[in-house]
């Protein structure tokens, strides 16, 4: 039977090319992935301790105040230290050769001092020594073209940017100083003075030779005192490592999620192709059995048939999936996601990789292997050369109708009953529904779609359908292999452009003027907005800030913005709001007894109640406070009481009589000093709030997007398979008159119709997830509403046809390949 196994593999090789295809992709993800991750994970180990090569012990700040610049020399005076220095990280800015701030979140760090402290990896020139000296990363200086010894603007929250002299490049590629920005180094007085932080994160040790780090240890503790914590160089190394694998495992899983799509889908493609290649073998199998072939025999052979098929595909897999990680790298850096190491194939990876894919194909191949052991040895005698057409039970039918009709509900109920689990449950529940239902489902389907084609096509449309219904359940398993990938799609495509939706409802609602000014990954610079508000071209200059103060959230307000924020006046007049006059919110007032006069007192300061006043909106952010125990105050008031509050947001519309571009060009002029902040108009505002809804959008795209080929690859799969089954029919067609671009139309249809119908279902399976995810967040906060990218629907829907047109051609130059006579006589 090993014999005769291996020759039928060898006489049907071209037969098995297309199953082998599915598993070769499946098994290419998987290594991919794995191939990815491994390299980039070895990137993250040797990278991790980049910054301490030289650091014995580390002095901590345990609670939110930093560790005074003092303890700095305290340390360094510790008997046994030979070197002490502090250091901090924040966000800082450049400012380019033109003039204008460097793009990009950059990384502002303090460099040690101390010889027997400094870790970086110098490019050309040398480290800072002092004041008034920077560094930066190779690239921004190639970029930007900076010279070493020139002067370069950096500035931060601190206040506005001022020169320092460049003395060097580093290279931090790979490190967690590597976010795609800019990278500053410099002394730790100017990078507290530059951040306006009032002390440092850490305080970095070096040890004399030959002192004992335990009892080093203990003495640098009792120096710091109990509001400081002290590591040795093992717990610092190690919790570098923990936090550089952190993220890649949390990265990790994200790709396997959509590996295990993959493999899914594969898994659907390669059983249905077994099932038809077992089917078009019943008359071989029942003479097998004729001769004395055993039931156990005919299913081992079969297994051993697609262990051989997996083993080989899964080589090729591995072979392949060099190629994809690759790709997958190259994709991460074209949306300016830092990668680290490169890409390492190890040997329990191709392992992994090769039992994973060997094991999906005879996995796959059990059941319909189970069904080919059920052959009578009589049907040897028959004139049956496949298995016959046979519907779904009544049971199926039942289950899939009962699991449908749970996934339909899941969906509607999870806004009311606010759970994200009932959502992640009715895509999966509907999903089942329509793979147990699809018997009757899909080919009635087919029979809809294919009524104007058979109307504008004729005869070779009414066939196409009537093949492609001929078989209920492998005309369901090949399209539920695409509802899978494109459902996927649709949900992340449909969902996208339903958040982009509404966050730039949002902020309409929030943002009321023309420009807004934030800070990169920061507050704004204490000093900006009252800079902005002393330009005679600008009208409205408000700072969004505010705080929590007794359970109350206090906000500062401008009279001429107000108006955006509140849905309704409950009494008094919202437009005297000002100097010593409050917006008192609905509950708050509620609460306290608080009416139009009545006194509030807040940080021991006398106001006035001018309105009480509705916010029904939803919040986005769920607040410290209760809900509507807000206060709104004007700018003047806020900044006295609370002159530390800043916010990352400043509102500015032009004076009267000015126009846009007169206010631009005034905005710029004073942020040409702060580099750490951007200005951009309502329209550039929302696309830079939807740029990462866009960016994981392509991603998941890009990933999705080999399951739906390998979904294709079934449908190209099936079609070719029943090419071969129907080699007598279609002969007969052709004899009777079939010309061979009617051949060839028929065959298309029949693909297009398969690949519609999975299509059109996977569509409708990925809006109803998103159309339910939606819901619910609307109802947790928010103004979230089901928008229909029309468009990128179509666009899904077009590629799926034209795909399907594409894997028609071999099936079709197949059945036209032999002449009418040879086939009329195949057996």
């Amino acid at each position: 039977m090993i014999r005769l196994t291996l020759r039928s593999l060898r006489a049907e090789a071209l037969r098995m090319l297309l199953s082998a295809l599915a598993v070769v992709l499946g098994v290419a993800f998987i290594a991919g992935t794995l191939i990815l991750v491994d390299g980039m994970r070895a990137g993250a180990y040797e990278r991790a301790g980049t910054f301490d090569r030289h650091t014995a012990l580390g002095v901590y700040a345990t609670g939110t105040s930093p560790l005074p610049a003092a303890l700095v020399d305290r340390v360094r005076a510790v008997d046994g230290v030979a070197a002490a220095d502090g250091e901090l990280t924040g966000t800082g800015g450049v400012v380019g050769a033109d003039g204008r701030p460097v793009l990009g979140f950059a990384v502002l760090a303090a460099i040690p001092t101390e010889p027997a402290l400094r870790s970086y990896d110098v490019v050309a020139g040398r480290l800072p020594d002092r004041a008034g000296e920077v560094v930066l990363d190779a690239e921004t200086v190639a970029g930007e073209g900076f010279t070493l010894g020139a002067p370069v603007r950096i500035g931060g929250s601190g206040g506005q940017a001022r020169p320092y002299t460049l003395v060097g490049t580093v290279d931090v590629a790979g490190t967690v100083r590597d976010i795609g920005g800019p990278f500053i180094g410099l002394v730790g007085p100017d990078a507290l003075a530059v951040t306006g932080e009032a002390g440092y994160g850490r305080i970095m040790v070096a040890a004399r030779p030959g002192v004992a780090a335990g009892a080093l240890t203990e003495r640098v503790r009792a120096v710091a005192g109990p509001d400081a914590s002290v590591k040795g160089r093992q717990q610092i190394l190690d919790e570098a490592v923990d936090e550089a694998v952190r993220s890649l495992d949390q990265f990790t899983m994200l790709l396997l999620i959509f590996v295990a799509v993959a493999v899914v889908v594969a898994g659907f493609v390669i059983a249905n192709t077994f099932a038809i290649v077992l089917a078009q073998r019943t008359r071989r199998t029942a003479l097998l059995r004729l001769v004395g072939a055993t039931r156990g025999q005919v299913f081992r052979s079969a297994l051993l048939e697609s262990a051989v098929v997996g083993a080989v595909a899964s080589a090729l897999g591995v072979l392949l999936g060099v190629a994809l990680a690759g790709g997958m790298r190259l994709l991460l850096t074209r949306l300016d996601v830092p990668v680290s190491g490169g890409l390492r194939v190890t040997g329990s990876t191709v392992l992994t990789a090769l039992l994973l894919g060997t094991v999906l194909t005879v996995g796959a191949a059990l059941l319909p292997a189970w069904r080919g052991t059920r052959v009578a040895p009589v049907a040897a005698l028959t004139d049956a050369a496949v298995q016959p057409s046979r519907g779904a039970g009544r049971l199926r039918l039942v289950s899939g109708a009962v699991v449908l009709g749970a996934g339909v509900a899941a969906l509607a109920g999870a806004a009311s009953a606010g759970q994200l689990l009932l959502v992640a449950a009715g895509g999966v529940l509907a999903f089942f529904g329509i793979v147990l239902f699809g018997p009757v489902l899909v080919p009635a389907l087919v029979r809809v779609f294919g009524w104007p084609v058979r109307r504008l096509l004729g005869t070779a449309a009414t066939l196409a359908v009537a093949n492609a219904v001929r078989n209920p359940r492998r005309v369901a398993a090949t399209a539920t292999a695409l509802v899978i990938g494109i459902g996927l799609v649709s949900a992340f495509v449909v969902g996208a452009r339903s958040t982009k939706d509404g966050i730039e409802r949002s902020v309409d609602a929030e943002v009321g003027t023309d420009f807004v000014v934030s800070g990169i990954g920061q507050d704004l610079p204490a000093a900006l907005t009252g800079e902005l508000a002393a330009r005679p071209e600008l009208g409205v200059v408000h700072e969004q800030r505010s705080t929590v103060s007794a359970d109350i959230e206090i906000r500062a307000a401008h009279p001429a913005l107000v108006g955006r924020t509140i849905t309704g006046v409950l009494a008094g007049d919202a437009t005297r709001l000002g100097p010593g006059r409050v917006l008192v919110h609905r509950e708050l007032a509620q609460s306290n007894g608080w009416t139009v006069g009545s006194p509030v007192t807040v940080g021991g300061r006398r106001l006035q109640v001018a309105a009480v006043v509705a916010d029904d909106r939803p919040a986005m952010v769920a607040g410290a406070a209760p809900v509507g125990h807000v206060i709104d105050m004007a700018d003047e008031d806020f900044a006295a009481l609370f002159p530390d509050r800043h916010g990352f947001l400043t509102e500015i519309d032009p004076a009267a009589g000015v126009d846009a571009d007169r206010a631009r060009d005034a905005i710029e002029a004073v942020l040409a000093a702060y580099p750490t902040v951007t200005m951009m108009d309502q329209g550039a505002y929302k696309k830079m709030l939807t740029g990462t809804v866009d960016m994981l959008l392509a991603f998941v795209t890009a990933l999705l997007g080999l399951a739906v080929v390998i979904a294709l690859v079934g449908v190209a799969n099936t079609l070719s398979l029943s090419v071969v089954e129907r080699t007598r029919e279609n002969a007969v067609l052709r004899a009777v008159g079939m010309t061979r671009a009617r051949m060839r139309a028929m065959l298309a249809v029949e693909a297009v119709l398969m690949a519609m119908v999975g299509a059109v279902l996977g569509i409708g399976l990925g809006t109803g997830v998103s159309a339910a995810a939606m819901a619910l967040l609307d109802r947790l906060g928010g103004d979230f509403h089901v928008v229909l990218p029309l468009g990128q629907l179509g666009l899904i829907l077009a590629v799926a046809v034209l795909a399907a047109l594409l894997a028609s051609v071999l099936p079709a130059r197949r059945a036209l390949a032999r002449p009418v006579v040879q086939a009329l006589a195949d057996q």
